[in-house]
């Protein structure tokens, strides 16, 4: 897990000065559940949010997370990008941000 925390790029918050390395808090299920995950996040200074096991139920952790799941399920749906079939990268990225325009699409006529 530390190669990914250190491997974030520098969020943009829109506001001058430095932009920020890290996030504030990390949220994981109870498979990251062990003292060194959470002293990598602590020496980091970042405030992990992990289900503990047998002690805590991971469902309240899913309140903050079902986003994401959520949005890998729409990508999903879009048959050639859980397998990529095609061997040239630029082509994937173009399926890629196809897919995505088509979510951001029907995202705007659902609120509009």
């Amino acid at each position: 897990m530390a190669p990914t925390l250190d491997a974030i790029p520098p969020l943009r918050s829109g506001r001058r000065g430095r932009p920020r390395r890290r996030p504030d808090k990390l949220h994981a299920d109870k498979a990251y559940d062990a003292r060194v995950r959470r002293q990598e996040c602590r020496a980091r200074g970042i405030t992990s949010r992990i289900a503990r096991r047998s002690i805590e139920r991971s469902d309240r952790l899913g309140r903050h997370r079902w986003v994401v799941e959520r949005s890998h399920a729409w990508f999903n749906r879009a048959r050639r990008l859980p397998i990529r079939y095609e061997r040239r990268a630029d082509i994937y990225e173009a399926f890629t941000v196809l897919q995505a325009s088509l979510i951001t699409l029907h995202q705007i006529e659902r609120f509009c």
